[in-house]
C-alpha cells in the first residue's frame, strides 16, 4: 500500500515531493510529451474518428490533452482519488463530453478501442505477469498499443540499487524493470509489431516508450 501511495505521490502533479520522486514527475512528463509529438506528427484529423483508451490515466495528463486534441477517450486508474481528480480536471476545461474516468485495475478493461496506451505501469507488474498484462491490453486495442516501461539492463539495475540506498523520504520507489526483449516478445504474440520507438532518462527516471500497431 506504501508503494502505491509513494507513486501516486509522484504522479498527482502536486503535494510535496522529495528530489528523487520530483524527477520521476519529471521524466513521466517528458514521456507524456513524446506521444503528444507522436499524435500532434500523426495530425489530430487522426484522433477524431477513433477511440483512446489510456489506462492506468493518473490525473489525466495524457487523457486530457489528447481530448483537447479531439480524441474521445476511456481513461482509468486503480486508485479512484487520482481518477476523480482528472475527471474534474477535464470538466473544467470543458471536456466531459469527450474524456470519461473511472476507477479500475488493468485486468478489469474490457471493450474495444483504436488505440491503447499504458504509460509507466508495467513498473508495478512482476515480470512473470507482464506478458499476460499486455496481452489483455492487445485483447482490447484494434490498431495500436502504446507502452511504456523501465528496461532491464545492468546499467539501470545498478541505477536502481544506488537510489534504494537514500535515507527515509529520498529512497526511490519500487519498481519492476523488464527486458525490451521480453516486452517485444509479449507484443508479438498479442499481434503487434513495434512502429515507433523513443527513450527518456532523467537521473532517477527511465522508461522506454513503445508504439506498436496490429498485424
Amino acid at each position: 500500500r506504501s508503494t502505491r501511495c509513494s507513486w501516486n505521490r509522484i504522479y498527482s502533479e502536486d503535494g510535496e515531493v522529495n528530489a528523487v520522486q520530483l524527477d520521476i514527475r519529471t521524466g513521466h512528463g517528458q514521456t507524456v510529451d513524446k506521444i503528444l509529438k507522436w499524435v500532434d506528427s500523426d495530425g489530430r484529423e487522426s484522433l477524431s474518428d477513433g477511440t483512446w483508451c489510456d489506462a492506468g490515466c493518473g490525473v489525466g495528463s495524457l487523457a486530457i490533452p489528447l481530448a483537447q486534441r479531439g480524441a474521445t477517450v476511456v481513461a482509468s486508474d486503480i486508485a479512484g482519488a487520482m481518477a476523480s481528480e482528472a475527471e474534474r480536471r477535464a470538466a473544467d476545461l470543458g471536456l466531459s463530453e469527450r474524456a470519461s474516468f473511472s476507477t479500475s485495475d488493468l485486468e478489469s478493461l474490457s471493450g474495444e478501442y483504436d488505440t491503447v496506451s499504458c504509460i509507466d505501469v508495467m513498473i508495478h507488474y512482476p515480470p512473470e505477469k507482464m506478458a499476460g498484462m499486455v496481452g489483455h491490453l492487445g485483447g482490447i486495442a484494434k490498431e495500436r498499443l502504446i507502452l511504456s516501461f523501465a528496461p532491464d539492463t545492468w546499467y539501470y539495475r545498478a541505477l536502481k540499487r544506488f537510489g534504494e540506498l537514500f535515507p527515509g523520504p529520498s529512497k526511490t520507489t519500487r519498481a519492476y524493470l523488464h527486458t525490451e526483449e521480453a516486452v517485444l516478445k509479449a507484443l508479438s504474440e498479442a499481434g503487434f509489431a513495434p512502429s515507433r520507438t523513443e527513450m527518456t532518462g532523467t537521473n532517477f527516471y527511465f522508461s522506454r516508450l513503445i508504439e506498436a500497431v496490429r498485424q
